[in-house]
């Protein structure tokens, strides 16, 4: 036992910047579920909360590797704001379908983005002042794109879908765990063998090359937390409505997003950029294709998280996008991105950005007034940016 906890003090000494958003996430959770008499946890909450954080998310995904190449986008909400405005006039006023609306989008979001990175990468132009001027135009577009009708209501059915449809269950087993989405709960298990898989398979090729491993007792205790938090989603989910396509849709973009930077050239490259762009540019990497490439995939996350938003609210309106940028790179920071760059990941700032929606949720579910609302969101904002400083400067 004295040998696990100090296994244990050594462990989360060593990755509390990994495991701190989790341990804040699960303790705001506990705190609205006891305040709330346990309705905060029930199955339509957590789906509801789960779509709120979709449209953020995506964000907070493609701020991570904006803020880890050293540079910032303000533009992202607005932008975000305008292009769901986009995607309502062409289904609406000139009866384009929703795919062909959709690519419109995510291509004209791309392009927005090589604009931002071009101008930062080869003008040498602040990303802060390229980014604001962006938030002031894009706004100021979202204004002119629905001035006439105000708020564009969109009665594409399936562009609706992906931000309030479900997958479909499958229709087999129907007397089987009666009440519970079985595909969700089929997706859950599966997660979980793959979790465990990958897990040991990873630790195998590490001691094969040398590397130190976490001890058994923390490398089991550690699969074991994963896999708890799985199953808890998957029928919490399941006893609802099942996967919704938002949630779908977020699994998507973090896999290939956390593919890419942790089993990648590019991301390797993304790193080296954030960690010394002096060094990078000595040993041959392009700076300015790195930052073309992360302020191009800004802009299309952008895209889609206007597509994921407009489809949720069925509508265009003229408020679309505000503080989305904001609330995505306080998801973050929370999520352990370092504000001196080189440091983030995927997954984490995917965590932190449902601390910051599950905050909102739960002072919303509450009652809790919207001044004293900001007020908490800038506290725990600042408090995770003042713990990115502490620990990195303990790691020194």
């Amino acid at each position: 036992m004295k040998e696990f906890i100090q296994h244990l003090k050594s462990f989360l000494k060593e990755h509390v910047r990994d495991y701190a958003m989790f341990i804040a996430l699960l303790m705001i959770m506990a705190v609205f579920a006891t305040l709330s008499g346990g309705e905060f946890l029930s199955p339509v909450n957590i789906s509801n909360l789960v779509d709120q954080t979709g449209y953020i998310a995506v964000l907070a995904i493609g701020e991570t590797l904006i803020i880890v190449i050293r540079h910032i986008d303000l533009s992202v909400g607005f932008l975000s704001g305008f292009l769901g405005a986009i995607a309502a006039i062409l289904m609406q006023f000139h009866h384009f379908s929703a795919l062909t609306a959709i690519v419109i989008v995510l291509v004209l979001g791309t392009l927005a983005g090589l604009l931002n990175g071009s101008l930062v990468a080869y003008l040498k132009i602040p990303a802060f002042v390229v980014t604001l001027a962006g938030w002031l135009a894009y706004r100021g577009a979202l204004l002119l794109a629905t001035r006439g009708p105000g708020t564009i209501i969109i009665s594409n059915k399936s562009f609706n879908a992906i931000g309030n449809g479900f997958i479909p269950d499958i229709p087999i087993f129907q007397s089987f765990l009666q009440g519970y989405h079985k595909l969700t709960l089929l997706l859950g298990v599966l997660g979980v063998i793959l979790v465990i898989y990958f897990s040991f398979k990873t630790r195998a090729q590490q001691i094969n090359r040398g590397f130190d491993v976490l001890p058994w007792d923390i490398f089991i205790m550690e699969i074991l937390f994963i896999i708890t938090l799985l199953l808890y989603i998957t029928f919490t989910l399941a006893a609802h409505r099942g996967i919704s396509w938002t949630f779908a849709i977020v699994l998507i973009v973090t896999f290939i997003y956390s593919f890419i930077t942790n089993r990648t050239v590019l991301g390797r490259h993304i790193y080296a950029v954030g960690g010394n762009p002096e060094a990078a540019a000595l040993s041959g990497i392009s700076v300015e294709k790195i930052t073309l490439i992360v302020f191009a995939s800004m802009g299309f996350l952008s895209g889609l998280s206007g597509i994921l938003f407009a489809s949720r609210l069925q509508s265009a309106t003229t408020t679309a996008g505000t503080l989305f940028e904001l609330y995505a790179i306080a998801g973050a920071y929370i999520g352990g991105v370092s504000a001196a760059g080189g440091v983030g990941k995927v997954v984490n700032s995917l965590v932190g950005a449902f601390v910051m929606t599950t905050l909102t949720n739960g002072m919303n579910l509450l009652g809790v007034d919207i001044s004293l609302q900001y007020i908490i969101l800038g506290i725990v904002l600042a408090s995770a940016v003042i713990f990115d400083v502490a620990t990195r400067s303990k790691g020194r």
